[in-house]
């Protein structure tokens, strides 16, 4: 990919959602909830402080996170749907 986000911004590919509930009903695509759950694509070299130091930012490429339901903006780049959002978005890293 040929994209690199500016300042904050990190770039997540979604991962896909159930197919079957715990009690094993499909749920077809139109009743899906987007996923809140996401693989980590790029990131931007970080934030500036007020005194101009540059603030590195806690995620990187290939970790799993966990983001807001309505975070971020859709975008397709070179045929993959992305996410961007600011890292203040990602509600955590998941292990």
């Amino acid at each position: 990919m040929s994209f690199r986000p500016l300042h904050d911004r990190v770039v997540l590919r979604r991962l896909e959602g159930e197919e079957k509930t715990k009690g094993g009903i499909i749920i077809p695509d139109t009743a899906k909830e987007k996923p809140q759950e996401g693989e980590v694509v790029a990131v931007g070299p970080g934030a500036r402080d007020e005194s101009g130091k540059l603030q590195p930012l806690d995620v990187k490429a290939g970790n799993r996170v966990l983001f807001g339901k309505w975070s971020g903006t859709e975008v397709k780049i070179d045929g993959q749907d992305l996410l961007i959002l600011k890292e203040a978005d990602i509600l955590g890293i998941i292990a």
